[in-house]
């Protein structure tokens, strides 16, 4: 049989099941899972309202003696319901076993006057298959409804098939559950009612005689279990007068005569599972046996007095004699307190009894707290037994608790049990530190923080005369470290320099304390990259404001394991100073030892703080500070000997023996003291330097370690295309370190052929001088070679990384000069790169045997200039050769990125030479400046003209066809070139081409008309070497037929004219002429002008453009390009009429 508990309102009531106990077994998980989950709703009586409640389950076996007996009203073990489980499905098991056992189940029911059972029928498919004798599906059912239930059929249920997953057993369950559910709460309901009525009906005969308020309580704490505040309004009710103590010792026996009610009629596991509820039981207990002992002096150190006793045998006398039923029972609650009032070592040894096993208890079932609070005054009792050691334990154990919560008032009230303990103890540095949070704690009245402060200053002031060992301390129980400021601000300080701390200090301490020392403890690191300790980089990576702030302590609990502060995870990246190249990269948390520091286990946090003092060679100190409550303002100051990062580690406050400690500064704080050789720096001012015009540079001499002296000079060799102007005005600006003005004064500077010499002014070390001077580059272009375009020029060397825009850039021209330092005895080299603004062009054109030379100069620059006194000379021709301007006299503006042009015609009265070398020179000054100190050189562009005399002179003339007006698209027209020779033999003729007859020269030349416009379609042959007369005005025609093939107005196609070369080859006398008509191709010189197109050339006729590569054996002729000053092509910008024909559909226009 088993028991079924229903909790309501943490009631207990209890239904008896009895059977197949490896059926109920089978079905026991699912049956005390689905009870409690529908709730039901209970009707009370009396017109109170209902509720709405979830029965809970608890089986146990049947018992016989577990029955309710006469007159007993305990309601926790009363059986509310009986169940009678039962899976048979076969009649004759049934006879003869089943219907006996039910029978003789039903009597012990009605003998013990339990009318509230329920007959549970479990039907099973699986055993019905196997059986071939069975009834049909409700005979059993039936047969017990007819023999036991009478008219009452609705109490034997049928539960089928428990264990399947199914529609059928989930409905068969439901029904089940929704029985079971009602009769359990009817029978609870109707036994609860008469166990009330009952419990009225005695109280309303409490005014006959007789009537005992014990037999009343010890009824009503059968039906529940008393809760404390049940206790005390229970008490409350006896309105009678009672000697001090009386009360007490009547609770005292109520909580252990119902503590051993309940042991009687529950087995262990019971007692076990409702320590909850009577835990609070022994704890009263256990405070009021307590209260008696402390009130008859049994807790003293000298015993009870003579009235303790008086009073000892007044308590005993009012309690009477022991109630017989529990005369014989050895530990009776009687007996129990008689004893424990008879001697000091009885009480003891019951009040420790007690004690222990409530802090047991409470510790069992997770209330800590409450442990804490019994171990609180069992402490206080060993302190009144003069046991001190035995009450720290419990009172460390109980402050440790009330820290990791965050308790503020029971710490403080812990703490100052603890401080008293500590000082019986003699414990001297964990009094101390207990004193100091105790003076620092606001919750302690003002006159309690002074005791507890004197007392660490009297402490202090008796062991300055004996110096000894040193007390330890943290510092947050005696001050906070608010905030830090460094001076200068961003905390990097020169070898010798001097750095200022200002921290600020709030004292927690209600009266002003004397120091004796605050030091900070810095510990001293050289870096392993020495380029991140340079003054440049300490100076752009340090932090200006240079205020450091400390997070404030506003609870002096530590936090628990999920309060962690967050990580603060910061990216690190480390580049080269000199390139600003990526170095190294990483994540730094500035928080780990925050997060990484060691959680307290066993150990309190009141115990001996556990700070280590560290003994350094760098400590910041200040001497005698009175620190008064609140905010105060420390200054430190240290002179910086030797470079490094100096890390502050740990603040310590001295007052006499004793030492407070802040083992850790976060956020972490440094200062960095650096060492710098001196160093010089030239840089332009501008973006770039401009040749030709004065430009200013920037000289900065970091002094370093170097102090500079009266006489020291920078001594600069001169360049020969650059000027250092000197002015009487130059002066120069001394920086501190701090880039604070120091001083200005006048530079002196003093120049000679090769040696420029600037005095320094005086200067202490770690400062910089400042000063500018003029320098000029001389301005002018690279030289060029011969034409190698039809500008005829070469572009000059330029410095640009892209190649493709070189044209577009200024040409630049470096000057190295060499410096001379006082510090040094090397000498520094500088390079400074000066741009040249103008991009100069030239170009030969000609007029029939007229020539001109056409000079343009581009501003490649952003400034405006004045250009003035253009002038073009050949250094080495005679009065011969004259070059006449063709320019406007007065001065040009020449914008940014414009250009001017500059002509002279080129005239000579005898043969010119075969070159020309000119020098082109030009006056400029910016245009927004004013008059200049000194006169700027021209600038100069030199470059040389070849071959520029006219030797052919090239005509082209189109005719309409015969009969034709003009020409027509689509028909046939005449071209006829005419090649003419205008002057004798000259210099340039004489070459491979030259031949000579009996009676003049004659030079071979091949023509080529080409129209790259595709205006004309060359018929026949479109080239062909002629042999030419040197004579002047010899004559060359040539016809040959084109065919327009648009109309409007066509230029002409392009005629060509190349020198035709024999090709010089060992093998060329063995050959005949038919040689050349096998081998028709032709070998272009590489002089060859890039607009042919050799395309055109292939194309057409014979003759062929170059190859790559040279049949083996067959020597080629050459092609040299005649240059474009010897030829003149007179029909340049002519046009033809071409008018459409006559039966184009589609008419296509040419316009030029």
């Amino acid at each position: 049989m088993t028991f079924v508990a229903v909790r309501m309102r943490q009631k207990k009531a209890m239904a008896v099941s009895a059977g197949d106990q490896n059926l109920f077994t089978s079905i026991y998980p699912t049956l005390s899972q689905q009870l409690p989950r529908e709730p039901m709703e209970w009707r009370r009586s009396y017109g109170r309202a209902p509720k709405m409640i979830h029965l809970e389950s608890n089986f146990v076996q049947f018992k016989e003696e577990l029955l309710p007996k006469e007159g007993n009203k305990a309601l926790l073990t009363f059986p509310f319901l009986h169940i009678y489980w039962t899976e048979c499905c076969d009649t004759e098991v049934y006879k003869a076993t089943v219907k006996d056992d039910l029978t003789k189940w039903q009597n012990v029911l009605k003998a013990h006057s339990s009318v509230d059972w329920l007959i549970v029928v479990v039907e099973n498919d699986a055993k019905k298959k196997n059986k071939t004798n069975i009834l049909p599906r409700t005979s059993i059912v039936d047969k017990i409804r007819n023999d036991f239930c009478n008219k009452q059929s609705d109490r034997c249920v049928v539960l089928s098939d428990p264990l399947k997953d199914s529609s059928r057993t989930q409905e068969s369950w439901n029904a089940f559950l929704t029985k079971l559910r009602t009769s359990l709460l009817m029978s609870f309901t109707k036994n609860l009612g008469k166990f009330e009525d009952d419990m009225r009906t005695l109280r309303e005969k409490r005014t006959e005689p007789g009537w005992s308020f014990c037999d009343y309580f010890m009824v009503q704490s059968a039906g529940r279990v008393p809760s404390l505040s049940w206790l005390h309004a229970r008490a409350g009710t006896l309105q009678v007068s009672v000697p001090p103590g009386a009360l007490d010792c009547w609770v005292f026996l109520s909580c252990l005569e119902v503590l051993q009610r309940i042991e009687g009629c529950c087995d262990r596991a019971q007692i076990d599972s409702n320590i909850a509820h009577t835990v609070g039981l022994w704890s009263y207990a256990t405070e009021k046996l307590k209260s008696l002992g402390y009130l008859c002096g049994l807790v003293s150190e000298k015993g009870p007095n003579s009235e303790d006793l008086n009073r000892i045998v007044d308590l005993l006398a009012g309690l009477g004699a022991e109630r017989p039923e529990t005369a014989n029972t050895a530990q009776s609650p009687y007996k129990k307190l008689k004893e424990a009032l008879s001697s000091v070592e009885a009480f003891e040894k019951h009040y420790l009894d007690l004690s222990h096993a409530a802090i047991e208890m409470h510790t069992s079932i997770g209330r800590t707290r409450s442990a804490r609070l019994v171990g609180k005054d069992l402490a206080e009792f060993y302190m009144r037994k003069k046991s001190p050691q035995k009450a720290e334990i419990y009172l460390q154990g109980a402050l440790k608790n009330y820290l990791a919560e965050g308790w503020a008032l029971p710490i403080t009230h812990t703490r100052k049990q603890l401080a008293e303990c500590q000082k019986h103890l003699g414990q001297t540095e964990n009094y101390l530190q207990t004193s100091s949070l105790l003076a620092s704690d606001h919750h302690v009245t003002e006159e309690e923080r002074k005791h507890f402060c004197q007392e660490i200053l009297s402490f202090a002031s008796r062991q300055t005369d004996s110096p000894g060992h040193k007390i330890i301390l943290p510092l947050h129980c005696f001050a906070q470290l608010r905030d830090l400021h460094f001076t200068p601000s961003n905390a990097v300080v020169h070898v010798g320099g001097v750095l200022s701390v200002d921290i600020t200090m709030c004292s927690q301490m209600p009266v002003p304390v004397h120091v004796e020392q605050i030091a900070i403890n810095v510990h001293f690191s050289i870096e392993k990259n020495n380029y991140r300790k340079t003054a440049e980089w300490l100076t752009k990576h340090k932090t200006s404001n240079g205020i450091i702030n400390f997070p404030t302590e506003t609870s002096p609990f530590p936090a628990s394991q999920n309060n962690l502060p967050a990580l603060e995870l910061y990216e690190m990246f480390e580049r080269s100073p000199s390139d600003n190249s990526l170095n190294t990269t990483g994540i730094i948390c500035k928080n780990v030892h925050m997060l990484l520091r060691r959680q307290e286990s066993s150990t309190s946090l009141e115990t001996s703080s556990g700070v280590a003092l560290e003994d350094g060679a760098h400590v910041l100190k200040c001497n005698d500070v009175t620190l008064e409550p609140g905010a105060n303002r420390i200054t430190f100051r240290t002179q910086a000997k030797e470079p490094g990062t100096y890390t502050l580690r740990q603040l310590c406050a001295s007052v006499g023996p004793v030492r407070f400690v802040l083992p850790h500064l976060y956020p972490p704080v440094q200062y960095d003291v650096y060492s710098q050789e001196p160093q010089l720096r030239v840089e332009p001012l501008a973006d770039s330097l401009l040749a030709g015009i004065p430009q200013k540079v920037k000289f900065t001499v970091t002094t370093g370690h170097y102090t500079v002296k009266n006489g020291d000079s920078l001594q600069l060799s001169n360049a020969e295309a650059m000027l250092i102007l000197c002015h009487a005005e130059n002066r120069a600006v001394i920086y501190s370190n701090t880039r604070e003005k120091a001083s200005d004064v006048s530079l002196r500077v003093q120049s000679s052929d090769k040696v420029t010499s600037i005095s320094l002014p005086a200067a202490p070390a770690y400062h910089m001088i400042e000063f500018e001077l003029e320098v000029l580059s001389l301005p002018s272009a690279p030289v060029t070679g011969g034409e190698s375009s039809m500008l005829g020029m070469t572009e000059p060397h330029r410095k640009h990384k892209d190649t493709q825009k070189a044209g577009h850039c200024m040409a630049t021209t470096d000057h190295k000069v060499s410096i001379d330092c006082p510090w040094s005895i090397y000498s520094t080299v500088i390079a400074l790169t000066f741009s040249v603004p103008f991009r100069t062009t030239h170009s030969l054109l000609s007029a029939g045997t007229r020539k001109y030379i056409q000079v343009c100069v581009q501003n490649l620059s952003e400034l405006d200039f004045q250009l003035s006194d253009g002038n073009l000379v050949d250094p080495g021709s005679s009065a011969d050769l004259q070059l006449v301007p063709l320019n406007a006299k007065s001065p040009q503006h020449i914008h940014s990125k414009q250009s001017v042009f500059f002509v002279w015609e080129l005239k000579w009265t005898r043969e010119p030479p075969p070159s020309l070398r000119c020098q082109f020179s030009v006056g400029f000054s910016p245009a927004s400046e004013g008059q200049l100190s000194i006169p700027l050189k021209p600038y100069t562009y030199e470059f040389q003209v070849e071959n520029f005399f006219t030797l052919y002179n090239v005509r082209a003339e189109i005719l309409p066809p015969s009969g034709a007006e003009h020409c027509r698209t689509g028909s046939l027209c005449s071209l006829e070139v005419s090649i003419t020779r205008l002057s004798g033999l000259l210099e340039v003729d004489k070459d491979e081409a030259l031949t000579e007859s009996d009676e003049y020269f004659s030079t071979k030349l091949m023509y080529e008309v080409v129209d790259n416009s595709s205006n004309w379609a060359v018929c026949g042959k479109s080239s062909g070497v002629i042999s030419m007369p040197v004579v002047a005005q010899a004559t060359h025609r040539v016809h040959m037929e084109v065919m327009p093939l648009f109309a409007g107005y066509l230029p002409l196609p392009d005629v060509r004219l190349f020198k035709y070369l024999p090709h010089h080859s060992a093998h060329s006398s063995q050959l005949d002429a038919d040689s050349w008509i096998e081998n028709d191709s032709l070998s272009v010189d590489k002089h060859v002008d890039e607009q042919l197109d050799s395309s055109s050339i292939k194309s057409r006729g014979s003759v062929h453009s170059a190859s790559s590569s040279e049949p083996k054996g067959l020597p080629m002729p050459r092609l040299q390009a005649l240059p474009p000053g010897q030829v003149f092509n007179s029909s340049t910008g002519m046009q033809v009429l071409v008018i459409p024909s006559k039966d184009d559909h589609v008419l296509e226009v040419s316009v030029t």
